[in-house]
């Protein structure tokens, strides 16, 4: 299994749900999720970045609201297969 825990420190005085959700978001589009591909469940999640998992899936939720993922019941949370556009000024809130 694939940990990219290391390659993210979150910023505890920021809404930590926010910053999992972009690094989810950011792993997509530089192909580490590819479209069609199954993402981490919220378990998962919580683990890799030492959050409790209401803050883990409320991350997935934005991310799945945004239109990246989508949900299979019983089989996981995968990668949409046509990817969403982009803002330029996704940061600019």
């Amino acid at each position: 299994m694939v940990t990219h825990a290391e390659t993210m420190d979150l910023d505890r005085t920021r809404a930590l749900w926010r910053q999992i959700a972009a690094e989810i978001i950011r792993r997509i589009k530089d192909g580490t999720y590819p479209p069609g591909s199954r993402v981490p469940s919220t378990l998962e999640i919580a683990q890799e970045f030492g959050v409790v998992n209401a803050t883990a899936a409320k991350a997935m939720r934005h991310v799945r609201e945004q239109g990246w993922t989508r949900g299979e019941v019983g089989l996981g949370t995968f990668v949409v297969d046509s990817l969403p556009p982009s803002p330029e000024a996704e940061s600019a809130s």
